[in-house]
């Protein structure tokens, strides 16, 4: 590897790093929003739990770290495989910054996977379609489909089980159990969004040829890909956790529950046992409505769901824009 390659390489790695950081602040909504609005966990305690087990949840697999390294794009060798990476990279992060500032809850996963394919389209990556179609696109819409079906069937059975039980007590039990169902969505993130990041990496080391095509994740890649997420999510996601903890519907400990344990089994399902991504954001929020509707329709503020939903479907597309433009200006420079 020449030195110009090695620092465009460093400078690729740094930005997935800084990626992963962003991701972790943004998402950190995700996994402390129900434990907190239901007084399972206070909010230091809810970050340190969140950002130690993301930390750790990171390090329990690199299947899908491998299917967002070579299900999406067929690996480019030189400054056109960097550019891909590192333009990829700049347009997600600029989208994760923009929706974390306007406290929207969005995926962080639909906007790497547009700015992935936005950028490969400059570069001249293929598109290998039917992997991508199965193995990514495929997920990414079915999984809050299943968070907001499974959560509503889950909450039901719950409010079933307790239709005798003294409210308070209930609630005191489900405060406990919270803080086991949240743990797992912890380790789940960071199953799923930490390999997402070691995917990118791992697909800057084969494009700078300091691994070889088919390679798997390094450990190096892995441990700082892991705590980096910790590291963001440690700085929290204030702005979010309003919008998915109170503005989509009111959540007891009962329902809390509901949603975590679907949001853990999705994540858990879709990274260890089929090594697929999807997204804790979409999954929760859904999770969330489910949980809701099932109390009844009305609990659920639709026009805010509405608005989510809008980000959710521009996500990839603008991504995808950052992505090329990024792409179009830094492979003049690094070619």
């Amino acid at each position: 590897m020449d030195p110009a390659t090695g620092t465009v390489l460093a400078v690729v790695v740094v930005a997935a790093l800084v990626f992963a950081v962003v991701n972790g602040a943004h998402d950190a909504s995700d996994v402390i929003a129900t434990p907190v609005v239901t007084g399972a966990l206070t909010p230091l305690a809810a970050l340190v739990i969140a950002a130690v087990l993301n930390g750790l949840g990171g390090m329990l697999g690199s299947r899908l770290a491998e299917t967002v390294a070579y299900g999406v794009l067929t690996p480019l060798d030189g400054a056109a495989g960097l550019v891909l990476v590192l333009a990829a990279l700049v347009g997600a992060t600029a989208w994760n910054l923009l929706t974390w500032w306007r406290g929207i809850p969005s995926s962080s996963t639909h906007a790497l996977v547009g700015g992935l394919v936005g950028a490969g389209a400059v570069v001249g990556a293929s598109v290998d379609w039917p992997s991508a179609a199965l193995q990514v696109a495929l997920p990414l819409l079915v999984s809050p489909l299943l968070g907001f079906l499974v959560a509503g069937l889950v909450a039901l059975g719950i409010a079933w089980c307790l239709r005798h039980a003294a409210p308070g007590r209930a609630h005191r039990l489900f405060r406990f159990a919270q803080v086991v169902s949240s743990s797992g969505v912890a380790v789940g993130h960071g199953l799923q969004d930490a390999q997402k990041t070691m995917g990118l990496v791992l697909l800057a080391l084969v494009a700078a040829g300091a691994l070889p095509h088919g390679a798997e994740v390094p450990w190096w890649v892995a441990v700082s890909a892991s705590g980096a997420l910790a590291v963001g999510t440690l700085a929290g996601g204030w702005r979010i956790v309003r919008t998915l903890g109170s503005r989509i519907t009111t959540l007891d400990p009962p329902a809390g529950f509901a949603v975590e344990a679907t949001t853990t089994g999705v994540l858990a399902l879709s990274a260890a046992g089929l090594g697929v991504p999807v997204s804790t954001t979409h999954t929760v929020t859904a999770a969330i409505a489910g949980a809701g509707a099932v109390r009844r329709p009305s609990a659920v503020r639709w026009r805010v769901l509405r608005r989510i939903a809008w980000f959710w479907v521009v996500t990839a597309p603008a991504s995808a824009a950052a992505g090329a433009l990024c792409a179009a200006a830094l492979l003049p420079l690094l070619s």
